[in-house]
């Protein structure tokens, strides 16, 4: 063994920036690396978790806003939860280069307390619900970036472990973190029936309809905390603010020129303003009226907020931040880069695509008794469905299961190869979702569909579990792939396309649900699924030794 890689590291183990780390060198690696990325990731999982929390809990606060009486309608509070989704999937785009930008700590410790600001300030806007609604338009776009601090997060932790413990580090980050979507589904719904910070709490609301969740019903009539879904993630944050702040570290060979704490926080300041503008006009134009124009189709607005957002980026950047910018643009350059995008759509994407879709799936098909004339097969009357599965009681499984089994997948893949498993669970979505989409035909056209609904949950449980342990293959490709410089970049540029999945998925099958027609939306996903599988065997499975087994 070299000298070089004998050699006993110059910086300690308790240092905020570090200086030589060089976790391929297995001597290292037992002797010091180990336990600082150790303790880099566990503060950065229960962030992370805060942050998809607060990114996504617009999804259940504006049912219980409907559920108090708020005065806008339901169309008015799908924007809420619109807006947060393209708000946090665009600022993933600038955090994907925090990390070489500010450093690893500087990064983690700003973007955990910046989620405070929504937290509080949605808490105060939910005890006036005679506010206008461009306050709350507001707040949702504002926790956005809980769905930004996710690429940050990613890249972060990519560039702690070694290339062979990618996948299982990476999928302990994701998947433990994903579990903020169901620890945010069961949370708030609890604290909004308690009085948990006494008078400096505000004063209870008042239920107009009764409200489900996990746990079972809660009657109308009941006070309602509701300003609590917002304030309980104030003692989550502030510990793990000061968590990240004294115990993390920042990598001076992944961030060689930070420029000092608050040039760092200058720079994250700055590029998150600048991802704000065009997710603001992009909104404008996509939303119908009266909050936007409804000029531009989705599939024309989230591409121009993305070029626009990489333009605004490298036309504003400032001195180092710059070149830094300049440099990590080379991703766009690498086939690659654009590949594991699509695979990463595939997963995540359909991840966080069918947890925002699957409540109002359950609700539309199997709330209503849908009766079809016998000579035409017309659909001729819908009425509520007595025997209806609660939706909140049953949405959260799938989430669940999906984030459980991430940190399984990534285990999976370092021992066996990420291009094998990823083979197998787009096989495995693509038959899923063409069942999916059987059941769903039969349930929409039918006066009973609850008879249909266990084989849904099955199903969309079993997609869930694909595409869990599919993001852990995934982050093994990329880990292998590309260097470490470039891996973490590329980590946070497609996790932000994936994070659009949140946008997508609830417009493609509420449209087909509209239609009549629920069952296309699934043999469309089934299609992408088919051509990701096609996309997979030809850059990795059937290449696989010569680029190193992914």
């Amino acid at each position: 063994m070299s000298t070089t890689q004998t050699q006993v590291v110059t910086t300690p183990p308790n240092a905020t920036d570090i200086d030589d780390w060089r976790p391929e060198d297995p001597a290292f690696w037992e002797s010091t690396g180990r336990k600082i990325a150790s303790r880099n990731l566990w503060i950065s999982v229960p962030s992370l978790l805060c942050g998809f929390a607060i990114w996504l809990m617009w999804g259940i606060i504006t049912v219980q806003m409907l559920n108090l009486g708020f005065h806008f309608s339901k169309d008015e509070l799908f924007t809420l939860t619109a807006i947060s989704g393209l708000a946090g999937a665009t600022m993933r785009i600038p955090s994907s280069f925090f990390i070489r930008l500010a450093g690893g700590r500087n990064t983690i410790f700003l973007t955990t307390f910046m989620l405070i600001t929504p937290a509080i300030g949605t808490g105060i806007a939910l005890q006036h619900p005679e506010w206008p609604l461009w306050a709350f338009q507001l707040l949702a776009l504002w926790s956005g970036v809980g769905g930004g601090n996710f690429a940050s997060s990613m890249s972060n932790i990519s560039t702690f472990y070694p290339k062979r413990l990618q996948g299982t580090a990476l999928g302990i980050n994701a998947g433990l973190g994903n579990f903020g979507v169901t620890t945010m589904q069961i949370l708030i719904p609890l604290v909004m029936t308690v009085g948990i910070f006494g008078a400096s709490g505000g004063e209870p609301m008042t239920l107009v309809k009764s409200s489900g969740w996990i746990f079972g019903k809660i009657a109308a009539g009941t006070p309602t905390y509701i300003q609590n879904a917002g304030y309980v993630w104030i003692l989550l944050l502030l510990p793990l603010a000061v968590a990240g702040w004294f115990g993390m570290n920042n990598l001076k060979t992944i961030s060689p020129n930070i420029g000092g704490t608050l040039t760092a926080f200058i720079k994250i300041t700055w590029l998150y303003t600048l991802a704000f503008l065009p997710a603001i006009v992009g909104l404008y134009l996509y939303l119908p009226a009266p909050t936007g124009l409804g000029l531009l189709s989705m599939w024309v607005a989230l591409p121009l907020i993305m070029l626009s957002t990489l333009f605004l980026m490298k036309l504003a950047a400032f001195g180092t931040m710059k070149e830094n910018i300049q440099k990590q643009f080379a991703i766009f350059k690498n086939k690659h880069t654009w590949s594991m995008t699509v695979l990463y759509v595939l997963t995540f994407g359909s991840f966080i695509g069918f947890s925002m879709a699957l409540p109002l799936s359950i609700k539309v098909i199997f709330g209503f008794q849908h009766i079809v004339d016998p000579v035409t097969g017309v659909l001729t009357h819908t009425a509520n469905n007595p025997h209806a599965p609660p939706a909140l009681t049953y949405a959260w499984i799938g989430p669940f299961v999906g984030a459980l089994i991430r940190p399984v997948g990534g285990w999976i893949s370092d021992k066996v190869g990420g291009s094998i498993v990823t083979q197998v669970i787009s096989l495995v979505m693509v038959v899923a979702s063409v069942a999916a989409g059987m059941v769903l035909q039969q349930a929409y056209h039918s006066a009973t569909p609850e008879i249909y609904f266990t084989q849904f949950l099955l199903i969309f449980v079993l997609l869930f579990a694909a595409s869990g342990i599919g993001n852990g293959s995934t982050f093994r490709t990329v880990g292998v792939i590309f260097d470490r410089v470039q891996a973490g970049p590329v980590l946070g540029w497609t996790s932000a396309v994936a994070a659009y999945g949140s946008f997508i998925a609830p417009e493609v099958i509420n449209g087909q649900i509209k239609a009549g027609t629920p069952e296309i939306a699934m043999y469309g996903f089934a299609a992408f699924y088919a051509l990701c599988l096609i996309l997979n065997w030809w850059f990795y499975l059937r290449r696989s030794a010569e680029i190193k087994n992914p």
